[in-house]
């Protein structure tokens, strides 16, 4: 279990659902480990899971400023960095007319400015050569009621995916996206909904996937380290879809 032996790796929101597995699996992998959260109790508890060798990072990931200070924070503790994997997101599911300025501006901040800056802040102290990941969605690929600003969000991902994988390969940085479709993780609980409406809109978008089932955080994990390590060397700009089958429909 060494395929990331030796590597340091950065993963932004990785105190809860898919970015925490994936720390879970970086560690067993081998890797030193810094993940970033901005709740007070999901930093603790994953100081608590992951142990005193990973470190953690308040950060707001909508905020420009913080990128540098996370990035700065990096260096300070690894000197560099081998791999990134940009998690931390917001979905925010409602119908058009129901966005305003400051709800549709959020989203953006956290999906797609954020994790820009992020990258750029982190520019010079990428090895070479280093490997960056970004969870972008199926919802990028198919009509979801409710998921227009989501979708457009991660659609930006992917794009940052192929644009600054041309960009940056001539660093030797790689650039790729996994897209998960449904996973069982806290995200669903976060919208808002009551108990019963959102076992509603679980169980609908459940009897959408193909396979019958929502994924879990481990499907996803596994997918990143795959790129994070060496065996993905010749992996550049492509995205590996973990939905389901939902985004062949």
């Amino acid at each position: 279990m060494d395929r990331l032996k030796g590597k340091r790796a950065l993963i932004t929101g990785g105190t809860t659902g898919i970015g925490l597995e994936t720390a879970r699996h970086f560690v067993n992998e081998g890797a030193r480990v810094a993940v970033t959260g901005r709740n007070p109790a999901t930093l603790g508890a994953a100081r608590s899971e992951l142990g005193k060798d990973v470190l953690i990072i308040a950060s707001d990931a909508s905020e420009v400023p913080a990128q540098k200070k996370t990035a700065e924070e990096v260096r300070e503790a690894f000197g560099g960095l081998d791999v990134l994997f940009v998690n931390a997101g917001i979905a925010e599911l409602r119908p058009v007319e129901q966005w305003d300025e400051a709800s549709f501006e959020r989203s953006f901040a956290i999906n797609v400015k954020g994790p820009f800056f992020l990258i750029q802040a982190l520019l010079p102290i990428f090895a070479i050569p280093a490997s960056i990941v970004l969870n972008a969605s199926v919802n990028a690929h198919i009509g979801m009621p409710n998921t227009s600003v989501y979708g457009a969000s991660k659609a930006a991902l992917l794009s940052m995916t192929r644009t600054l994988s041309g960009e940056l390969i001539s660093r030797g940085i790689r650039v790729n996206a996994v897209s998960p479709g449904p996973i069982s993780t806290p995200l669903y609980s976060k919208l808002g909904l009551a108990e019963a409406d959102l076992k509603a809109v679980s169980a609908s978008i459940q009897s959408q996937v193909p396979a019958g089932r929502f994924g879990n955080p481990s499907e996803i994990a596994q997918a990143v380290v795959f790129l994070a390590s060496d065996e993905s060397a010749f992996t550049v700009g492509s995205e590996i879809q973990i939905d389901g089958g939902l985004g062949n429909l």
